[in-house]
């Protein structure tokens, strides 16, 4: 059975009006439109005030380790003018990026990508809206560094 997906509800509305824009898409792209149409129909809406600090949303900065190789690397989740993959900026509509959305510190999941499945675990989230850990407290989880091919 499928892991319950999670998706605050202001990324749903994004996500949406953004998939209902993209009806001329190339198609490649329509087929990464239709991943992400199928993760958010699955996905269980949280209000935006109650979503956990280690959820996976858009801005979302994910430390990801791919577990066949051992390698890890950090990503920004982004809307797909904001991306950048050199500076680690993905889209949520590139397969790694379409994959991590909704999901938390220490699931693993398997996803196709372009060089084939991939099995990977998410090692650290930090949210954008998330202050700093207060004095006294363990650091936030480490970021790798580099690409891991989105």
């Amino acid at each position: 059975m499928p892991r319950t997906l999670l998706i605050t509800l202001s990324d749903l509305k994004w996500l949406r009006a953004m998939l209902r824009s993209r009806s001329d898409a190339s198609l490649l792209d329509q087929e990464h439109l239709h991943d992400l149409t199928e993760e958010l129909e699955r996905a269980v809406v949280i209000d935006d005030d109650s979503t956990p600090h280690d959820l996976v949303t858009i801005n979302s900065i994910v430390g990801v380790e791919d577990l066949l190789t051992g390698k890890c690397h950090a990503y920004t989740l982004v809307f797909p003018a904001e991306a950048d993959i050199a500076s680690g900026r993905i889209s949520v509509l590139a397969p790694l990026g379409t994959a991590l959305l909704g999901y938390r510190e220490g699931d693993e999941l398997r996803w196709k990508m372009p060089g084939g499945t991939r099995h990977l675990r998410v090692r650290s989230v930090i949210r954008p809206e998330q202050s700093p850990p207060p004095d006294g407290a363990p650091p936030r989880p480490w970021l790798p560094d580099g690409p891991l091919a989105a």
